[in-house]
Order: structure tokens, then C-alpha cells, then sequence
């Protein structure tokens, strides 16, 4: 009779409960959305009605208020040293990185009350690590006319963080306190799913949620074979069971869309590219910005709820198949650098979309994209989703940084990279990179100038390097981060977001007037250097008739050139038998 009664008392406690925590989504019809401070306030009070979430502050922000992690387990189990000794699945949930885009944080609400409520049954094998606003700026920036073609909520937040920064691009170069603090939550969760909840603008079309998988060829070998044969489909499978026929991100852009797209390249930048870097299975869910507000937040809730049924039930092969592609990734002896779009295969998926034609514009009076959405269609369009790695890198026994590129050296220990400092000088046999041509981005993209076609040539010397350098093994669960950080070709290195520009500078230099017998005396020692001058001027004719190119040539040549022009201050230790 006790157990009965306690039973009643609890089912009481917990109808209480769901009734305490309706959100403004609900109290509104579906057609607002919560601001940030209702979001924290709401958050805490959940957390204070139930051992089942627990909210943190974490980390800085630019906007001046923390960074908060809410943890939700069916166990209680918060301390995360305890869900790693338990071998408990940790998906992780972003929200509110473009606060404009708000679906993920009213559906994060509702799952949660659901979980705490009873109404959903959160496995027990499976914590939900959830960052309620990642944009706290951009949160608190909210106006009606922001996304002016999107269908609510009636007012959103900005797309632009506090520096107006779109942290959707800033998870490699960490301009922003966010990113700093995201990536410190990351490691210290090592998530197994990663969930970054969006909104899309690209195209009409009769589907509410298209999803961005992270791209399946980038990743170990093991994980790609397990998220396409098994994960994606089950996934589509339990949406289509909850009636939502999912269908992949629509990459189109004023395009016809019946001709089919190519999967979305997720580099490194972007949260789910950063994640697959560190062998987390990664996802973009983006609802279409044209569907009501309450339809895309319950499609997002469903979503969400699917990774987490398919989480539970596939955990052990999930924690195996990522750790044995660590254990690969470790072992590797080179990793892809760069990939491009291989056109001669595609999938074949059932898209729903509108007819769309060529109307004459009101505006400008020119032909423009008109959908019809008095005419639907499904038929089955090519998906493009594969790429070819294009460059490998065979990877060094180690790279050596200078100790006086600490912004880079920091941004490695941010993401517990494994290095040591050097404890003496010390002589290393390393290849050295040297940057013969790249081209700088002629506008700023998010506060930087990104290069892009770099060119290198490799040389190898023995180098001395100084005590206190860092010195980074190749073998550790880091290395793809590393190549993609390191290498100055890839896409989305430290190179690439100017990190390393100062070596493009050239700081010493010659007086003409006195540097003129000093090239002749240096010339005449130097014959082959010589001929190299009559040959450039015998077939260069602007450079004959400049006499401070010619001593400029030989400058260049010479001991007095400075080392570090153009010398890439990453060095490769060679792999000596």
C-alpha cells in the first residue's frame, strides 16, 4: 500500500511539475520564442525541481554572461568523470549559435520538461549534454525584422555575435570567448553525437527538417561505413515513424533543385566539421524557414529524439567504432589534405518539393525564381555525396613550433593537444616549408583576410631550436586537428586565418647606395650566381632596366637574406630510419 501511494504521490509530483514548466512557445501558440534571460531563469528552475538536469555556467562569452551547459540524465549521473567510468553515451546539443534561427532552443525546453514529466524516457545508457544559447550577444539582440523572410517566431535574435561575429565560422581561428569556451566543453565532454540545430533559407520545398550530415568521406574509414550504412538510414527511419519525411540539407541556392545538389562541405570551420575532426559523430539539423514556427520546433524535438533512441540502442558499437578510429587516426602514417566533389556518383533520394519557374519581377522588372506551391511534386533527384581525397600529407614524427607563436601554441593547449616544451637547445633533423605563392582574400571575412591557394616548397635541414619550443608528437587521437590546423595548405589551417602572416613581411632590407659593392664583391665571388643575373636579364627585359631589381635579386640570394621570410615557422620532424 506504501509503494502505491508513494507511486501516486510521484505521478502527482510530476504533473505538477510539467504544468510549472510550460514555456512561452506553448503559452504563445507556437509563436514565440523564449528571450535569454526567461531561457536561464527557466533552465535554473528546472534544474532546481530535478536531480534530472543540472545547469552549469561555464566559460566566458563576449557578451559578458557565461556560457551554460545543461546536463540531463535519467540517473542523475552529472559528474562527467562518473559518465566516462560508466561508458555512458554523451550527445551533445548546441543551440542559439544563429539565435535568429531559435528552433533548437524551444525544443530543447520541451524535451527536457518531457523527460523530467515522464512523457519521454530518456535511456539510461545516454546523458544529453545541452548548451541552451551558444549566441548570447545575438540572443539578446532580438527584433521582428530580423530574417525577414523567415515564419516566426514573432521576434528573433541576430545572426552576429557581440564582436558580430558569425561563431558558425569561428570554431578553428577562436576570435570569439564563445569558441574558447565551446571547445573547453567539448574535450571535457569528448561527445559521441553532435547535434548544432539550425534553420535553412535556401530553397522552397514541402519537406519541414532537412538534415546535414557531416561529410561521410572525410571521416575514419569505419566511421563513415557505420554513419552511412546504419546511422543515417535508421535515423530517416525513425523520423519517417514519428511522419516526417526527412530528406538531406538542400544545398541550392537559386538553382533548380530538380537536378539534384551536392552534399554541403562541412570544413573545419564550421561546429559539425570542427567535431568530426575529434571522430564525433556529427549533424546540422536545419528546419525550412518557410514552415510555421511550432511545425519546425516539433520537428526538431523529434529529431532529437531520434538521435537519441538510435544512440541508445547502437551505444556499444558507437564508443567502438570511434575508438578504434582513434587508435587508427594515432597510427597513421599520412591523412587526406584536401577533397573535391567526385560528380560521377551520386545517391538517389525522394525529395517533395514545388515547381518552380521564371516570373517577371515586380522589382526589377527581370525574370525571377517563382515556387508554385500549388504544384508539389516528389520524384527522386541525384544527392551528390562523395569527394575524393585530392592532396595527402604523409604525416612527420613530430611538429616543432617556435615558443613565440603563443596565440597558436595556446589555441593547441586549448584542445589538449599532447606537446612538450623543449629542455635545451636542441638540434632536429625537420623539413622545412617555405610559402612561394598564395593569394590573400582582397575583403575581410569574419575579421580576417583568409588565404587561399598556398604554394610551398620543401626543404630539409638540421635546425637548432631553442629551450622552452614545443614539440608535438604525431602520435596521438589529435593528429587529424593537427594536419588540419598545421599544414598551410589545408583548407582551414592556422595559415589560412592569417595566423602566420607576420613571415609574408619582409623586415630587413639594403640601402642601394652602399649595397653596391657589396653585391659586386659578392657576385664575383659567386659565378653561377652570375649567370643566373645575365640570364634573368637577357630574358627579362623590365628587369634589366631596373637596377634596384637586379640588386635585389642578388640580396635575395645571398647570406643576407633573412631566413624567416617566407619560412614557414611550422617545422616537420623527419621520420629518420
Amino acid at each position: 500500500m506504501k509503494k502505491f501511494l508513494a507511486a501516486l504521490l510521484l505521478l502527482s509530483q510530476t504533473a505538477v511539475s510539467a504544468q510549472a514548466f510550460v514555456t512561452r512557445f506553448e503559452r504563445s501558440g507556437g509563436k514565440e520564442s523564449a528571450d535569454y534571460f526567461e531561457i536561464i531563469r527557466w533552465w535554473r528552475q528546472l534544474d532546481d525541481a530535478s536531480s534530472t538536469v543540472r545547469m552549469r555556467a561555464m566559460g566566458p562569452t563576449d557578451a559578458g554572461f557565461p556560457l551554460h551547459l545543461v546536463t540531463v540524465s535519467a540517473q542523475g549521473i552529472h559528474d562527467l568523470a562518473t559518465v566516462r567510468k560508466k561508458n555512458l553515451r554523451i550527445i551533445l546539443i548546441n543551440n542559439g549559435i544563429h539565435p535568429g534561427e531559435p528552433d533548437g532552443i524551444d525544443a530543447s525546453m520541451l524535451l527536457a520538461r518531457d523527460i523530467v514529466a515522464g512523457k519521454f524516457r530518456l535511456p539510461p545508457n545516454v546523458v544529453l549534454a545541452i548548451i541552451p544559447v551558444y549566441n548570447i550577444g545575438g540572443c539578446l539582440n532580438r527584433s521582428p525584422n530580423y530574417r525577414v523572410d523567415q515564419n516566426g517566431p514573432l521576434e528573433k535574435g541576430s545572426r552576429g555575435n557581440s564582436q558580430n561575429l558569425d561563431l558558425n565560422r569561428d570554431f578553428i581561428k577562436c576570435d570569439s570567448r564563445e569558441a574558447r569556451s565551446f571547445t573547453e566543453i567539448f574535450h571535457l565532454l569528448d561527445p559521441d553525437v553532435f547535434v548544432d540545430n539550425h534553420v535553412s533559407n535556401g530553397a522552397d520545398y514541402q519537406h519541414v527538417m532537412t538534415l546535414l550530415t557531416t561529410q561521410h568521406s572525410k571521416l575514419d574509414s569505419g566511421m563513415a561505413r557505420f554513419l552511412r550504412d546504419r546511422f543515417e538510414p535508421e535515423l530517416y527511419q525513425r523520423m519517417h515513424d514519428k511522419g516526417y519525411s526527412l530528406v538531406p540539407y538542400v544545398n541550392v541556392f537559386g538553382e533548380n533543385v530538380e537536378n539534384g545538389w551536392p552534399a554541403f562541405w562541412d570544413s573545419p570551420r564550421y561546429g559539425s566539421g570542427y567535431a568530426a575532426l575529434w571522430h564525433t559523430f556529427s549533424f546540422v539539423p536545419e528546419t525550412h524557414m518557410l514552415k510555421p514556427y511550432d511545425l519546425r520546433v516539433r520537428a526538431t524535438k523529434a529529431l532529437m529524439e531520434s538521435f537519441i533512441g538510435f544512440t541508445s540502442q547502437w551505444g556499444e558499437k558507437i564508443a567502438e567504432v570511434r575508438q578504434n578510429a582513434k587508435a587508427r587516426t594515432r597510427d597513421a602514417d599520412s591523412l587526406p589534405l584536401s577533397w573535391s566533389l567526385d560528380r560521377a556518383r551520386a545517391d538517389s533520394i525522394w525529395y517533395k518539393g514545388y515547381r518552380s519557374e521564371r516570373r517577371v519581377s515586380a522589382v526589377s522588372g527581370l525574370p525571377r525564381l517563382y515556387y508554385d506551391r500549388s504544384r508539389p511534386f516528389e520524384k527522386r533527384v541525384p544527392f551528390y555525396n562523395y569527394y575524393k581525397p585530392e592532396k595527402w600529407v604523409t604525416l612527420p614524427k613530430a611538429y616543432v613550433i617556435p615558443r613565440g607563436w603563443w596565440r597558436v601554441i595556446d589555441l593547441l593547449k586549448l584542445n589538449r593537444v599532447r606537446m612538450r616544451q623543449l629542455a635545451r637547445d636542441t638540434l632536429l633533423d625537420v623539413e622545412v616549408y617555405r610559402i612561394d605563392d598564395y593569394r590573400a582574400a582582397s575583403r575581410q571575412y569574419e575579421m580576417h583576410h583568409p588565404n587561399s591557394d598556398v604554394k610551398v616548397s620543401t626543404s630539409s635541414r638540421k635546425m637548432i631550436f631553442r629551450k622552452g619550443d614545443y614539440y608535438i608528437p604525431m602520435n596521438q587521437p589529435a593528429n587529424r586537428f593537427l594536419v588540419a590546423t598545421l599544414e598551410p595548405q589545408a583548407e582551414d589551417s592556422y595559415f589560412t586565418w592569417n595566423f602566420f602572416d607576420a613571415i609574408l613581411g619582409q623586415k630587413e632590407g639594403f640601402s642601394a647606395y652602399a649595397f653596391e659593392d657589396s653585391a659586386a664583391a659578392y657576385l664575383a665571388r659567386q659565378p653561377g650566381l652570375r649567370t643566373r643575373l645575365e640570364e634573368r636579364r637577357r630574358t627579362d627585359s623590365s628587369f634589366a632596366r631596373s637596377a634596384r631589381a637586379q640588386l635585389n635579386f642578388v640580396y635575395e640570394n645571398s647570406p643576407w637574406m633573412e631566413p624567416e621570410y617566407l619560412r614557414y615557422p611550422v617545422y616537420r620532424v623527419r621520420l629518420v630510419d
